[in-house]
């Protein structure tokens, strides 16, 4: 089982003017320490779990390619970019920039979006449910033609393209990993099944059920579902002076034995340097065993 860290809360003691540096460091450490996966939120105001909206929020791709000149080996991601953000032809030219840049470690987080408040804020259109599945549904076949071999045109219900142009090319063949978040039965998990190589999911006590209903979907599309990497969005905590260690350990070792693959998660505490030590040494060991 692989760890991912997510920095959803970028509101840190030394301020805007000292975010460059202490990222830098946080990346570094979670790179050596071991963490299979480095996210950051596509979003451009707080959302509430973490704070108000006006707290610090970095753009994600750009700090996505300063977070891979501070690293060598961690895979990295949004969690996740809402669809209506993008035009899917600029999303998969990020991620094909990101993934040459980093020699190949980039994932493509993708959902079809939900927070309402930000667009309107911004004056980002925000369609109703239905149009943005299916401009989700555009997004997914219009980067996996664009990541395949010729420039043919796409169209699609919401997007038409005349030419997939894409040079270079993604270094990771035959394309970038793409993981779905959510967990909608109908319409969610039938698309990580027929499009997607992994998924993210809340670890919460309806998880079998959403991975029985991914599952059955595999068998509607013809997919093998081992093919599929599972995750689990959790709040990684090990306690202020590292007492919920043994209690954090116990929680990724039953979601383990449900099939997920990697846990991805906000580690409170961070970014203290010590945070990320007893992750390296108590921690990753021990879960990279299950």
């Amino acid at each position: 089982m692989e760890l991912g860290l997510h920095l959803p809360d970028l509101t840190w003691a030394n301020g805007p003017s000292g975010l460059g540096k202490d990222l830098a460091e946080v990346a570094r450490a979670a790179d050596q320490a071991g963490f299979g996966y480095l996210s950051v939120m596509d979003h451009f105001f707080q959302i509430s779990r973490y704070g108000p909206p006006e707290h610090d929020m970095l753009e994600a791709y750009t700090t996505l390619g300063f977070l891979a000149a501070h690293t060598e080996r961690v895979k990295l991601l949004t969690l996740v970019t809402g669809v209506i953000y993008r035009h899917p032809g600029v999303l998969a030219k990020a991620i094909t920039t990101l993934d040459v840049l980093s020699d190949g470690r980039a994932v493509l987080g993708l959902g079809a979006g939900w927070n309402e408040e930000e667009s309107r804020g911004l004056g980002i259109r925000f369609p109703p449910t239905a149009e943005r599945f299916e401009l989700l549904e555009d997004a997914l076949r219009y980067v996996r033609q664009m990541w395949a071999e010729g420039d043919e045109p796409f169209k699609g219900t919401h997007v038409d393209a005349e030419r997939l142009l894409n040079v270079p090319q993604p270094l990771t063949r035959p394309r970038p990993p793409i993981l779905i978040g959510g967990g909608g039965e109908k319409k969610t998990l039938r698309f990580v099944a027929k499009y997607a190589d992994a998924c993210n999911l809340i670890g919460s006590a309806d998880l079998g059920h959403k991975l029985d209903v991914l599952k059955q979907h595999c068998e509607n599309e013809g997919r093998d579902y081992a093919e599929i990497t599972k995750t689990v969005s959790l709040w990684l905590d090990t306690g202020e002076n590292g007492e919920k260690t043994g209690e954090l350990i116990d929680e990724l070792g039953r979601l383990s034995e449900l099939g997920i693959d990697a846990a991805l998660g906000w580690a409170p505490g961070v970014p203290r340097p010590d945070v990320l030590e007893r992750f390296a040494t108590d921690v990753i060991p021990v879960v990279s065993g299950f």
